[in-house]
């Protein structure tokens, strides 16, 4: 089975079906785009798969261990102790605390202690927590970021803001990394960091990414296949060749005439 499904996803908000009937695969270690004019239901379908918003009627499917595990109606913490992990339009880092510590609060997510461990402060404590400061270390060091460790999170410039919560999302060990519009308000020299540094996560983690993007030469470049929505629905589905010449993407968001 793929691992992820989705299947016949639909969410609907009143009279307004923001999602509609949406189908999609994703396989393992695959960059997937999904693109699509505002207000197509790009963020909304994320939501639904992370948990945010509980679809009104289809299925989210995980394969784990070769068995499908239905994520609806999972709480978003659950859906992501399962493997998926996710950035935000908005960067949602903690600004007040430290670098380090925004990378050692999703791995701790992940690596809970033992009740006595942790009152006591026993030597199995000590150990587990250099063992976590280290990893959070190791993996801002491939971001390069290992020189900001102790700063604040709001002193990072803008484009490092965005790394270091992709830096975050990467603790929490993902099977899949959902990017939401990464290269939002980035200028063109950010974007083509940005652009070799997705390549850099999926070769270095070999796990699957969906990114969800408005700068179409970023999708073409570093997506093997995209989906096209449109009012909720899936318009086309293909490899970044087919989609640009496809009339129907062209028309509704490429900006071209038929």
């Amino acid at each position: 089975m793929p691992l992820l499904e989705i299947k016949d996803l639909t969410k609907n908000f009143g009279g307004l079906a923001a999602v509609s009937n949406v189908n999609m695969q994703l396989e393992d270690n695959q960059l997937i785009g999904l693109i699509g004019p505002n207000g197509a239901g790009k963020t909304t379908l994320f939501n639904l798969i992370t948990g945010v918003y509980e679809p009104s009627e289809g299925d989210v499917l995980l394969s784990d261990n070769g068995q499908a595990v239905r994520l609806n109606g999972k709480k978003p913490y659950a859906i992501a102790d399962l493997g998926l992990s996710r950035t935000f339009q908005n960067i949602r880092l903690f600004k007040d605390l430290t670098v380090l510590d925004n990378v050692l609060i999703a791995m701790n997510s992940k690596n809970k202690e033992s009740f006595v461990s942790s009152v006591f402060r026993l030597p199995s404590f000590y150990k587990k927590e250099e063992a976590l400061k280290k990893e959070a270390l190791d993996l801002l060091a491939i971001f390069d970021l290992q020189d900001k460790a102790e700063n604040l999170a709001r002193n990072l410039p803008y484009g490092e803001q965005r790394r270091l919560e992709i830096v975050r999302a990467l603790a929490t060990h993902p099977k899949i990394l959902f990017l939401d519009e990464p290269a939002a308000g980035m200028n063109p020299q950010e974007t083509a960091a940005l652009t070799e540094l997705i390549r850099r996560i999926q070769k270095e983690f070999q796990i699957t990414i969906l990114l969800i993007e408005h700068d179409m030469s970023l999708v073409m470049e570093v997506c093997e296949r995209i989906y096209v929505l449109e009012y909720g629905r899936v318009l086309a589905e293909g490899t970044p060749t087919e989609i640009k010449a496809n009339p129907e993407v062209i028309k509704a968001y490429l900006g071209g005439e038929l």
